[in-house]
């Protein structure tokens, strides 16, 4: 039997913190892509979708909505979707399970994808937010990605309108506030430009969340790209700094550089350096930091400033105050699963099993570093 396809679009990425959000998508694929560290929509064309088709989907969630509860009140539970209902929904009913996953978390949350939101017209955003909230009762957070170079086609003004129609939040890949860097990894703006961004989305009382890739600046610049990185987070003060380490998919532009040695990647211990001189130099901001994606090395690194900068920056010293060996232990069980926080490496059950791991393969000659970043791969 044919597998029954959901009668709405769904794109291929959406941040961490929006695991649980129901994904509605307004454009495809992203209008710049040309970023070397990137490995998503390679070969992909960008289009925006039309308001009509984007309503067409909502309509069509709206009645998958429906459908559910309907199963729900029918199963007993009086519209609820727990987890009997989500099974139920996951055997019977496969094109409605995004749905019934997302009603299931609650309900609440909306992403737009893909790359890009703000490729639309302010009024076309604002006929899709209301038409959103018309059909589907009960959103209480609307977010989506933006370009610092979008944001730049919108006014202040116009970014309020959006909040006042129900946008809460956008995701920005900063990426980097070091001109070279960005220049060299083809990011398509400037420093400046990303301050200026994300500037007028704090003054529309928009919720801003800023991306950082630690280790962009590679061997040579990353003293520059942890400091020019805090500069303009310092200048813009958003609401969210997220990290994100990383790691060179072969699919990546990037990676030609990485094999002519015109681009050396960072080890894990210097990651975590760049990152302590990051947090060192965040200063007079009210920001929460998070460490909220497994490629990073210390996930626990998370806090609110100023109150936890000393708290996160203590969790990173301590790290960097281990011996030689036990660091090691810790990446290879961090990249292997074993590990999410240091005090794992206190767990004997867990240690013993990635101890017994890496002597065979010190006793192979392996390259840990090597091996380590084969298995961030697995994550990308």
């Amino acid at each position: 039997m044919a597998v029954r396809k959901p009668a709405y679009e769904q794109g291929p990425i959406r941040p961490p913190s929006e695991a649980h959000s129901l994904l509605l998508r307004l454009t495809r694929n992203c209008p710049w892509n040309k970023c070397l560290f990137c490995p998503i929509y390679k070969g992909e064309k960008f289009s925006r979708r039309s308001v009509d088709e984007i309503k067409e989907d909502i309509a069509a969630i709206a009645d998958a909505v429906d459908k559910i509860k309907t199963i729900s009140h029918k199963q007993g539970f009086n519209g609820v979707v727990n987890s009997s209902v989500f099974d139920l929904v996951q055997n019977r009913f496969p094109e409605y399970i995004s749905v019934a996953f997302w009603l299931y978390h609650g309900g609440e949350n909306v992403f737009l994808q893909d790359g890009d939101g703000l490729r639309l017209s302010r009024e076309q955003l604002q006929t899709i937010l209301k038409f959103l909230n018309e059909k589907i009762p009960g959103i209480t957070r609307i977010t989506t990605y933006a370009r610092s170079k979008s944001i730049l086609r919108y006014s202040v003004e116009d970014l309020s309108k959006l909040k006042n129609a129900g946008l809460s939040r956008i995701h920005v890949g900063l990426e980097s506030g070091n001109d070279r860097v960005l220049e060299f990894m083809n990011k398509g703006v400037s420093a400046a430009e990303h301050v200026e961004a994300g500037q007028r989305v704090v003054k529309a009382g928009i919720s801003l969340s800023e991306y950082v890739l630690i280790g962009l600046g590679g061997r040579n610049l990353w003293r520059e790209h942890a400091l020019d990185t805090a500069k303009v987070l310092n200048e813009i003060n958003p609401d969210f700094i997220r990290v994100r380490t990383l790691a060179v998919h072969p699919v990546a532009p990037l990676y030609e550089a990485v094999q002519q040695g015109t681009f050396i990647p960072l080890d894990d211990d210097t990651a975590v350096k760049e990152e302590l001189l990051l947090i060192e130099h965040l200063d007079n901001i009210n920001s929460h930091f998070f460490s909220d994606h497994v490629l990073n090395l210390l996930e626990e690194v998370n806090g609110r400033f100023p109150e936890e900068k000393e708290h996160m920056i203590n969790l990173i010293r301590t790290y960097l105050s281990y011996p030689d060996r036990e660091r090691e232990i810790f990446r290879l069980g961090r990249r292997m699963g074993y590990f999410r926080q240091l005090k794992d490496l206190s767990d004997i059950r867990r240690r013993s099993a990635v101890e017994e791991i890496y002597e065979q393969l010190r006793q192979n000659g392996m390259d840990m570093d090597r091996y380590i970043a084969e298995l961030m791969l697995r994550f990308i």
